[in-house]
């Protein structure tokens, strides 16, 4: 007997943007069993009529920080592994209720917080992780102010992990692969948050950038790169990175370059305009805020340009700290230059493909992990279905289980 049925569902489909009435979505230990015309046979445990609402995939966020409960690292780095850990409940938990049941973390969260998620103990998406993003000294993932000298090993919720030398990426990315990372996280160039490193940097010797994409090739995983110029994402899609993380001030023989290889781009436009707006009130320092206007006015820019070249697109938003609350503004700003089913496709399947979870997240299908939001309205026409979840998110059901039930 089913677990839950969806009755009477518009069922969405984000590869051909199709929306199919009179559906029935079927769900069976987790997984999606059928998707159907006809009611099943039989009944089941709960059937929800929908009443004609869209059944659309649970979205994905391919840039989070869970951990980053605070937008000051340095600060991070000093606090309670345990009270981190407390105060990320409540991020993860507001990932869900927006809609997102899986998201991947580029840095911070590890295994731990991902088997609390799976076992129910805390309640948000399923979590991919690559532990600690990887970063040279003096580079993005290296949180020590000018006058610091020794890194405090004992931070094991921090951003980064700081390590030189080929032998040394090689040992850093076996120890986050052992831990269970889906992916690694390179730092191939400078970065906001970063105190000592200029966004222009590029970071890593190529051969640096070798070894980890060889490691992970070895483990089958992959790695994604930090990175906002055309040098340095040039760099690392040459030698073999699979997604590339913002890219703010990328150009289109870059981005030609990304195409060509395959590679993904995830744009953060939502941290840019937050930080700007209500960064240095949420905590973020003063003085490294002044580095995000460099990226500032580019970010939608070089999102049209990549989706007209035929580049990847995949939804991501770095939030840190309090502004985690603007998850669901990237829908707005990339719907400035792109079309509502695109910038769903970006949170949705090609999120999936990106992740190597084809057929398993990002649809509406069988055999698919029955990830389900029921959305009063159309967001095909209209992306504020998607952005006000207060108003249009009715159902949520992660893994099976229904996560909120606001149906009348």
């Amino acid at each position: 007997m089913p677990d839950l049925v969806l009755s009477n569902a518009v069922v969405l489909d984000p590869q051909t943007g199709l929306l199919t009435p009179d559906r029935h979505v079927v769900v069976e230990g987790g997984r999606i069993k059928d998707v159907t015309s006809r009611p099943p046979g039989g009944g089941a445990e709960r059937v929800l009529d929908v009443r004609g609402r869209v059944v659309m995939p649970g979205l994905c966020d391919a840039h989070v920080h869970v951990t980053a409960v605070t937008p000051d690292f340095a600060l991070l780095r000093r606090w309670s592994p345990t009270y981190v850990a407390a105060r990320a409940a409540g991020v993860l938990r507001g990932m869900l209720q927006r809609g997102f049941t899986t998201v991947r973390d580029v840095g911070g969260a590890d295994w731990g917080v991902a088997r609390a998620l799976e076992e129910g103990h805390l309640e948000g998406p399923q979590l991919l992780f690559c532990g600690h993003a990887i970063s040279q000294t003096g580079g993005h993932g290296d949180m020590r102010g000018p006058g610091e000298d020794a890194e405090d090993p004992s931070c094991v919720h921090g951003l980064g992990r700081v390590v030189d030398g080929v032998s040394d990426v090689r040992a850093a990315c076996r120890d986050e692969i052992r831990k269970g990372a889906t992916h690694l996280k390179l730092m191939v160039s400078g970065g906001v948050a970063s105190p000592t490193d200029r966004i222009t940097n590029t970071q890593f010797a190529a051969e640096e950038i070798r070894a980890a994409v060889e490691e992970a090739v070895a483990a089958d995983v992959y790695v994604t790169a930090h990175a906002y110029t055309p040098r340095a994402v040039a760099r690392a899609v040459e030698c073999g990175v699979r997604g590339i993380e913002h890219g703010n001030l990328l150009d289109e023989a870059t981005l030609g370059l990304m195409r060509d290889r395959g590679t993904f781009l995830i744009p953060t436009l939502s941290v840019v305009h937050a930080v700007i707006r209500e960064g240095v009130e949420a905590g973020f320092p003063a003085e490294l805020r002044e580095k995000m206007f460099t990226i500032f006015e580019t970010g939608t820019r070089v999102v049209e340009m990549a989706h007209r070249l035929g580049v990847k697109l995949v939804y991501g938003t770095d939030l840190l700290g309090a502004m985690h609350r603007h998850q669901l503004d990237e829908f707005a700003l990339r719907g400035e230059v792109l079309k509502p089913l695109e910038v769903i496709r970006s949170a949705t399947v090609t999120a999936a493909e990106l992740f190597r979870r084809e057929g398993e997240i990002g649809v509406v299908a069988p055999e698919a992990r029955a990830d389900l939001l029921v959305v009063e309205g159309n967001p095909l026409d209209d992306l504020g279905t998607l952005r006000d979840p207060e108003r249009h998110l009715t159902v949520i059901v992660k893994g099976g289980v229904i996560r909120k039930n606001v149906l009348p």
